[in-house]
């Protein structure tokens, strides 16, 4: 590739024989640790991190929030109430950017998940033919009305999806259709009362709407992108500048959690913890089968999924791979949310923070990449590996 596919050298991950990190010692210097997530499937990583007491190996004590909204993640991480989040990517990005709230210099700490959200579109819909995206093109070509789709956060990941999959088929999601924003654990109320014709969100909403009969799967979003980056474990800048040990030992205890979820026959115990009212009060069977990688969309097709929502796989999920943050800025780029081309390696540089990822991986035998970039191949066939931002942001026949 490019200069961005930069070898890691053990030398930038390395410990004086000591044990203790290179310029003082290894002890976390905050012990009790504010970490918020979303009732999403998703968090699992940050519950059991903290219900299994994987934190405590590091010296740690992960103290755990439950919150309502994306926005309220964003706010309590700006203002301290939170030291680190179970985040959306793109809101880490659009909030360093200025274009999210607040601007704010932020930090990505590692990926969390790939794969595991959905588009669902209403049994309104479905009684109107659309099953898919082109029968919704038609429709909405056809019937000269509003329809209402939802997302979970202005830059976050499931606008994101959202909109590459509308754009797909034609439907431009900001001229096409009214977008309005909503907070995932109401998306299926908000579908309920007829208030939205489609959403996408995280699981297990998705399968929620199957369970209580009022929508479908249209498309998972693993669909659009094969193994796409989805939740990291996000923080201010300063936040991993001044307590760089913390985040180190909350980056360890993330991995061992993310390691335990991946083992197959974990996945429902898992999917029991997570059920609890405490944390995304869902009946257990909803999270556990697309947990296991086991799909149906309320249509009659069922199959199971190779590319499920994974936590761990080796550690390739967990990797802040300089090109998946790149993605979503050429994103917010195309979607007019940014207005010039910002220099999208140099500010994944700056929130990716690739050292003290590989510093903690390292010393708990998780594998590293050798390489900054990944290459993908996204629904429409194009091809997005980081070398040339500039032109793939540009490149969309649909666009802001």
């Amino acid at each position: 590739m490019n200069q961005d596919s930069t070898i890691l050298t053990p030398d930038a991950s390395a410990k004086t024989q000591s044990g203790s990190w290179v310029g003082g010692s290894d002890a976390p210097e905050v012990k009790e640790v504010r970490v918020g997530y979303m009732p999403l499937t998703d968090c699992a990583s940050v519950v059991i991190a903290s219900v299994m007491k994987f934190d405590e190996k590091f010296g740690i004590k992960i103290v755990l929030s439950k919150e309502a909204s994306w926005s309220g993640v964003r706010d309590k991480l700006l203002n301290g109430t939170l030291h680190a989040a179970h985040v959306l990517y793109g809101l880490i990005y659009g909030v360093h950017m200025g274009i999210g709230g607040q601007k704010k210099d932020m930090s990505v700490l590692m990926t969390l998940s790939n794969n595991g959200q959905g588009i669902t579109l209403s049994n309104q819909l479905k009684d109107k033919g659309v099953t898919e995206g082109n029968a919704l093109k038609k429709l909405l070509d056809s019937e000269k009305r509003d329809y209402t789709f939802a997302q979970t956060f202005p830059t976050g990941t499931h606008a994101m999806w959202l909109y590459y999959w509308l754009a797909n088929y034609g439907i431009h999601p900001l001229n096409d259709v009214k977008m309005i924003t909503v907070p995932p654990p109401l998306m299926v109320a908000q579908m309920r009362m007829a208030h939205i014709d489609g959403f996408c969100v995280g699981e297990p909403w998705n399968n929620r709407a199957i369970y209580d009969k009022i929508g479908f799967t249209a498309a998972t979003t693993q669909d659009i992108w094969p193994d796409h980056p989805e939740k990291v474990l996000g923080c201010t800048a300063e936040f991993s500048q001044k307590y760089p040990n913390t985040s180190r030992a909350l980056i360890m205890a993330l991995l061992e959690a993310s390691r335990y979820i991946d083992v197959m026959s974990n996945r429902h115990q898992v999917s029991e913890i997570i059920a609890a009212r405490a944390h995304l009060d869902c009946p257990v069977e909803v999270i556990d089968r697309r947990m296991a990688g086991e799909y149906e969309d309320g249509l009659g097709r069922q199959w199971h999924d190779p590319h499920y929502m994974k936590f761990y796989n080796e550690g390739a999920v967990n990797f802040p791979y300089l090109s998946d943050g790149m993605w979503f800025l050429t994103q917010h780029k195309r979607w007019g949310l940014l207005k010039e081309d910002p220099d999208y390696l140099a500010v994944a540089r700056q929130i990716n923070q690739i050292e003290l990822y590989q510093q903690a991986a390292s010393q708990i035998k998780v594998p590293v990449p050798k390489t900054l970039m990944r290459t993908s191949r996204l629904m429409d066939g194009k091809v997005w590996d980081g070398s040339n931002p500039n032109e793939y942001a540009a490149g969309f026949s649909i666009s802001a």
